[in-house]
């Protein structure tokens, strides 16, 4: 008989739901989302514990415990008389998402500007050309995981709390939906790079909260825009 999810009552886990770092959990639940987030496991995938304990060579109770948190997280899906199988992408709530990402990330970096030092701008910057030399061969899951990197540099200093884990809470979603949106227009990243360094340009001159907050805000919806504009035409063409 096949374990899912659902049988997480059967043998209760000996580890907290969150995991503790280096537990067999913790290990399993990293291991399974990062193969979610690069398409390993595509939408519809069928998540057989047994299976993935023996791949991780664990038992199934970390899994189990992995599987829980994905399925809290919405990257999981329980179906009865199917089991736990990878959620599909909802186009409407990564919309949604990036709209509010551009709004409350556009207000983090405007914030967190001023008290941007050298160092940081420099530590943005090497990421930024990390990001040029993977245009060369083009991997869009190293460079959305490069862009979040980026980004962090630009908005980790922001002074208020509460906007700050909005941002967290955006990008977390974004994770989530595991759509890494230069997948789709890859042309689109070579615009990003270019902003990105038109960013820091601005901060590095001392620009006002307004013009950099537009920027970043301006960054972002850009990205969105490319992403409609594709789905759009995707749409069209179907017809």
């Amino acid at each position: 008989m096949t374990e899912t999810a659902s049988a997480a009552g059967a043998g209760a886990a000996t580890v907290s739901s969150n995991g503790t770092p280096g537990s067999k959990s913790e290990q399993a639940y990293a291991t399974v989302k990062a193969r979610i987030v690069d398409g390993t496991y595509s939408p519809g995938y069928r998540l057989v514990l047994a299976k993935i304990a023996e791949d991780l060579g664990v038992s199934v109770v970390p899994v189990r415990e992995a599987i829980r948190r994905l399925e809290a997280e919405g990257l999981v899906t329980f179906e009865r008389n199917v089991g736990a199988t990878v959620s599909g992408i909802d186009p409407t709530e990564y919309l949604y998402t990036m709209q509010t990402l551009s709004i409350v990330e556009g207000a983090a970096t405007a914030l967190s500007a001023p008290l941007i030092g050298a160092a940081d701008v420099a530590r943005a910057r090497a990421v930024n050309e990390e990001m040029r030399d993977c245009l060369q061969h083009f991997d869009p899951v190293r460079f959305t995981r490069l862009n979040q990197d980026f980004h962090s540099v630009l908005f980790e200093h922001c002074p208020n709390p509460h906007i700050l884990d909005l941002v967290h809470r955006g990008w977390n979603r974004l994770a989530s939906l595991r759509s890494s949106t230069f997948r789709f227009v890859p042309g689109r990243a070579h615009d990003s790079v270019d902003e990105h360094e038109a960013l820091l340009h601005l901060i590095e001159s001392g620009a006002s909260p307004d013009e950099i907050e537009k920027a970043a805000r301006l960054h972002r919806s850009a990205t969105l825009d490319a992403y409609l504009a594709q789905s759009n035409a995707g749409s069209l063409s179907a017809h």
